[in-house]
């Protein structure tokens, strides 16, 4: 078991016939017991210290594996977020892309029709030309024949209707 300074103060040794100098002695253990008693002070505001220390270090061992773990868990958010935008991105091409496939799909389908009813306007436009010159032919024809001369060569006898005239008067 360690010494005390009370044990060191109490301590007595025999006496002896020619023994050391008691005064001297006793002087030397009350400087020895001073001297352990600061040794054993300093000592102990050393643990004390080391104690405080050493919650200190478990603290921030806590908070350094507290913060350790949530990088981790930062990280594997961050990497979740990616792949999801990723999977999001790739989701919005396709639907682009579809809906492009779609519109161009529809633009060939009305330049189809539309190239079609080109094709049968141009049709009636050629029957209704084709009409519109027989039409204009006939008509031609018409006036260029012989019977507009009859017409005007011919004359009308209105000798018999004078007669008439006079007489129902």
């Amino acid at each position: 078991m360690a010494l005390t300074p009370l044990d060191i103060h109490n301590k007595e040794f025999g006496r002896s016939f020619r023994g050391y100098d008691e005064d001297e002695v006793n002087e030397f253990l009350e400087q020895v017991m001073k001297d352990y008693e600061g040794v054993l002070q300093k000592n102990k505001q050393l643990e004390e210290q080391l104690e405080m220390t050493t919650e200190r270090v478990t603290h921030f061992t806590t908070i350094e594996n507290t913060l350790q773990s949530s990088i981790l868990i930062a990280q594997e958010a961050a990497e979740e977020v990616r792949r999801n935008s990723q999977k999001e991105a790739k989701l919005i091409v396709k639907e682009a892309e579809k809906n492009a496939d779609r519109i161009v799909n529809d633009a060939l389908t009305k330049a189809r029709r539309i190239a079609v009813e080109i094709e049968e306007l141009k049709k009636q436009s050629k029957v209704f030309r084709n009409r519109f010159r027989m039409l204009a032919e006939a008509q031609l024809e018409m006036i260029n024949t012989d019977d507009w001369d009859l017409l005007m060569d011919y004359e009308v006898d209105t000798s018999g209707l004078e007669e008439l005239e006079a007489e129902q008067e």
